[in-house]
C-alpha cells in the first residue's frame, strides 16, 4: 500500500518535473535559435555591404558604429568598449593613468583645458583652464581622425610639444608626461572645531580607504560630528559603497540587494568589517549629479536612519552593469540587475523599458511612487532618486541654470574673468558684485547664448500646423508677441536664479586662482549646503528631529 501510495505521489512530480524542465529547455531553445537566426542575418548582411557597397567602406567604423546603435535602444549604461574605452574604464576605476594632469574637454577641432590638477605636468608646463591646444608633437588636432585625448598620453617621463590658444594668441609648451593618481578624496579638514568635512568625489578602488582615512584623522582633530560631501558624485564601484556605508555603521548590517533574470546576479552585500564610528552624528549632502553608488550611500544612511541628508534630489540610477570580456581587447558593459536599499526601494528615476512615441525613457511619475519605512518608521519613496531630509531649493538647478551651464557659458565667462582680473589679494573673502552678475547676463547676449523651452517648441509646432491649414496670417502676430513675451520672461527667470548663479560663476572662477583645494576650503565659509549641515549638527535635538 505504501509503496502504491509512493508511485501515485512520484509519478505526478516526475512529470511536473519533465514539464517544467522541458519547457525551461524549450525556451532556451528558443532564444538560442532566435540569436543564431539574427547573428546570421547579420553576418550575411555585414559582409556584402562592404564587398558591394559602392565607395570604399571602414568595416571597423561601421562595425563600431551598429554595436553602439543597437546598444542605445537599451539604456545608456549598456556600453561597447573598443581597447580605448577599456583603458579609460580602468583609469576611472583606478585612478591611476599616464598623462599631463589635467581634465580635456575633446572638441572637434581642439582639446579644451578644463582643468588642471595642482603641481601636476600641465600646471607645471603654465597652461591653464581655457586653454585651447591645436597641436601636440606636430600634429594638427583638427586633423587627427581618432581620439585626439590619446595625443597626451604616453610613457613616463616622455614629452610632449603643445600648440595652444589662450586669448587668441597662440603659444608653444613642453608637458613632461607622469604617472598621475586621482584621489577619491581630494579634501578633508576641520570647518569648526567640532565639525569634520570630507569631500567623496568618485567611488574608485580607493575610495573606502581615503576616506576610512579622513574620517580617523578628523576624529584625532576633535571631530564630534561629520560632513559627508558627495555632490557631483556621479558613482562607481558597488563594492566601494558597500564599504563607505560600513565606516558608520556595524558588521553584517544590509547595505544594498541587487534582482536580476539571471540568478546569480541575484545577491546581497552586507558589510563585512568592524566600522570606525556607528554614533557620531553625520549629514550626507547630494544634488543632482549625485548617481548610482552616492545613491547607495545616502539611500543606506537614510533608511538605516543613520545620518541626515541634506540638498537636492539624488539623480536616480539604480542600475547594476557589469564589464564582460569580449574578443580583441574588447568589452561590454552590460546593465545585468537593478539594486535596492535596505527598505526595498529602487531609486531609479527613468523607464527605459516602456519609452514614449519619441523613443525616449520615460520617467517615473510621482504619484507612482511607492512608500517604504526607514528603520525608525519614516516614510521614505522609491522612483526617482534620494530625496533629501532636508531638501535646499537652491541645491537644485533650474532649466535655465542647466541650459547655461551645458552651453558652457559659466566656464567661459569665468576664463574672461580670470584674465581681466588677474590679482585678488583675499580670496576667501571674494564675492562677485551686482556689477559682475549684469556683466555676465551681457556676456550671453553676446555669446548669442540662446535657450528654447517647451513652450517655445509647442508653439513653433502649432505654427507650423498653422501654416498647412493656411491659417498662419491670422496667428504669426499671435505668435510673435507671444515669443517676445516669452524672451522676457527668459530674462527674467536669469535674474530669479541670481543666487544660484553667483554660486556656479563663484565656483568655476575660484579654481582659476587657488585650485579645486582652494574651492574646498572657500565651500568652509561660504557655501550655504555645508551651512545648512553645520547648523543641522550644532543642535543636537534639531539633528534627532530629522531621524525620528
Amino acid at each position: 500500500m505504501k509503496n502504491l501510495l509512493k508511485q501515485k505521489v512520484l509519478i505526478p512530480v516526475l512529470a511536473l518535473t519533465i514539464l517544467i524542465t522541458g519547457s525551461a529547455f524549450k525556451t532556451y531553445n528558443n532564444d538560442f535559435f532566435e540569436i543564431a537566426k539574427q547573428i546570421e542575418i547579420f553576418t550575411t548582411l555585414f559582409k556584402e555591404l562592404n564587398m558591394n557597397y559602392v565607395d570604399e567602406t571602414n568595416p571597423g567604423n561601421l562595425m563600431d558604429n551598429a554595436i553602439k546603435n543597437m546598444l542605445n535602444e537599451l539604456d545608456p549604461y549598456t556600453k561597447f568598449y573598443n581597447e580605448q574605452d577599456v583603458e579609460a574604464a580602468r583609469i576611472q576605476r583606478t585612478g591611476d593613468y599616464t598623462g599631463i594632469g589635467s581634465q580635456v574637454r575633446i572638441l572637434k577641432d581642439k582639446l579644451l583645458i578644463v582643468e588642471p590638477y595642482k603641481d601636476y605636468p600641465a600646471d607645471k608646463a603654465g597652461l591653464k583652464a581655457g586653454d585651447e591646444i591645436i597641436k601636440i608633437d606636430g600634429q594638427t588636432v583638427a586633423d587627427y581622425k581618432e581620439d585626439a585625448g590619446n595625443l597626451l598620453k604616453g610613457p613616463p617621463n616622455s614629452s610632449a610639444e603643445i600648440t595652444y590658444l589662450r586669448q587668441g594668441k597662440e603659444t608653444n609648451t613642453t608637458v613632461k608626461r607622469s604617472e598621475i593618481e586621482i584621489d577619491a578624496v581630494p579634501h578633508f579638514s576641520m570647518i569648526d572645531e567640532t565639525t569634520g568635512y570630507i569631500v567623496l568625489s568618485k567611488f574608485n578602488a580607493k575610495a573606502s580607504q581615503q576616506t576610512g582615512y579622513a574620517l580617523k584623522d578628523l576624529k584625532a582633530q576633535g571631530a564630534k560630528s561629520i560632513i559627508l560631501d558627495l555632490r557631483g558624485n556621479p558613482g562607481g564601484l558597488l563594492n566601494g559603497a558597500v564599504n563607505i556605508v560600513n565606516l558608520f555603521v556595524p558588521k553584517g548590517q544590509l547595505v544594498v540587494t541587487t534582482k536580476s533574470k539571471v540568478k546569480k546576479y541575484n545577491r546581497t552585500y552586507y558589510t563585512k568589517k568592524d566600522p570606525i564610528d556607528t554614533e557620531i552624528p553625520l549629514v550626507v549632502l547630494i544634488n543632482g549629479k549625485s548617481a548610482s553608488a552616492s545613491e547607495i550611500v545616502s539611500g543606506t544612511i537614510q533608511d538605516l536612519d543613520r545620518g541626515v541628508v541634506v540638498g537636492a534630489r539624488s539623480f536616480g540610477k539604480g542600475l547594476v552593469q557589469r564589464p564582460k570580456k569580449l574578443t580583441y581587447g574588447t568589452q561590454l558593459k552590460v546593465t545585468i540587475s537593478r539594486y535596492y536599499t535596505p527598505s526595498g526601494r529602487c531609486i531609479q528615476a527613468l523607464d527605459y523599458w516602456n519609452k514614449d512615441e519619441k523613443g525616449n525613457a520615460v520617467r517615473v511619475k510621482q504619484q507612482d511612487y511607492n512608500v517604504y519605512k526607514t528603520k525608525n518608521g519614516r516614510k521614505v519613496f522609491d522612483g526617482g532618486g534620494v530625496l533629501p531630509d532636508e531638501v535646499l531649493d537652491y541645491s537644485k538647478n533650474s532649466a535655465i541654470t542647466k541650459a547655461i551651464l551645458s552651453n558652457q557659458s559659466v566656464f567661459d565667462y569665468a576664463t574672461k574673468y580670470y584674465y581681466n582680473n588677474k590679482n585678488i589679494s583675499d580670496i576667501n573673502n571674494w564675492k562677485l558684485t551686482d556689477s559682475d552678475f549684469s556683466d555676465f547676463k551681457n556676456f550671453l547676449k553676446t555669446s548669442d547664448f540662446s535657450f528654447k523651452t517647451d513652450t517655445e517648441k509647442s508653439l513653433s509646432k502649432a505654427l507650423e500646423v498653422a501654416k498647412t491649414e493656411n491659417l498662419d496670417d491670422d496667428i504669426q502676430r499671435d505668435y510673435n508677441t507671444l515669443i517676445h513675451n516669452l524672451n522676457n520672461s527668459k530674462l527674467k527667470a536669469i535674474d530669479d536664479n541670481k543666487s544660484q548663479l553667483i554660486g556656479l560663476l563663484s565656483d568655476e572662477i575660484i579654481k582659476r586662482y587657488v585650485y579645486r583645494e582652494g574651492l574646498y576650503e572657500y565651500y568652509k565659509i561660504h557655501n550655504k549646503e555645508i551651512k545648512k549641515a553645520t547648523e543641522i549638527l550644532s543642535n543636537t535635538s534639531k539633528y534627532q528631529r530629522y531621524l525620528n
